[in-house]
């Protein structure tokens, strides 16, 4: 048993852990503290046959924080994904249909033949209208292996099932670097100097 629990616990918690630091959508990380979860019952399995209290609490008190982000995960986030589906299907025959901005966070840009040029890490949005300024992107792929970060102006993206962008890598590319800390002040992609 001790040996089935020492072999279980590590496993069961490398792949929790890749699930969750993947940030696949909702299910896949809820999935992920299930997973957790039969780490840590393995880790304290292991911890009461050889006698290790802080092994056997620490992860009993893990088990817990597993259990929440169970409950956020796959009962609060996946109802919110589903809601967002579920308007998304409805808009289809709208003029104007709706996609869900939680979409957004690590989206794919994709070219005109579907291929991905770019990954969305953040968006910006105009406070008086609320509509998206710009989306700064990540991992447009070129010549060079460029992958700064880039801010692309709204009206260059088409939005629908999926992303898609007329721009090629070599584009986004050519677009001013975004530095991580100092995002621009508006879809121009200029950030504005602070007041001397």
């Amino acid at each position: 048993m001790e040996d089935i629990a020492g072999w279980i616990a590590p496993a069961a918690t490398m792949i929790a852990a890749i699930m969750t630091a993947a940030n696949l959508g909702s299910r896949v990380t809820g999935w992920g503290f299930i997973i957790f979860t039969i780490g840590a019952a393995g880790w304290c399995i292991d911890a009461l046959l050889t006698h290790q209290q802080n092994l056997f609490w620490s992860n009993a008190f893990l088990g817990v924080v597993d259990m929440i982000g169970i409950y956020r995960w796959l009962g609060q986030r996946a109802k919110l994904e589903d809601g967002a589906q579920a308007a998304v299907e409805k808009s289809r025959t709208n003029p104007k249909p709706l996609f869900p901005i939680l979409s957004l966070d690590g989206g794919a840009i994709e070219g005109g033949d579907g291929v991905p040029i770019a990954h969305v890490v953040g968006a910006m949005g105009e406070c008086e209208s609320g509509r998206i300024a710009y989306l700064v992107v990540r991992g447009a792929r070129t010549g060079d292996g460029d992958t700064a970060l880039h801010a692309i102006s709204w009206d260059k993206i088409e939005a629908g099932d999926t992303f898609r962008s007329a721009l090629s890598p070599s584009d986004i590319a050519r677009l001013p670097v975004v530095d991580a800390d100092n995002w621009p002040g508006s879809a121009s992609g200029r950030v504005p100097r602070p007041a001397s």
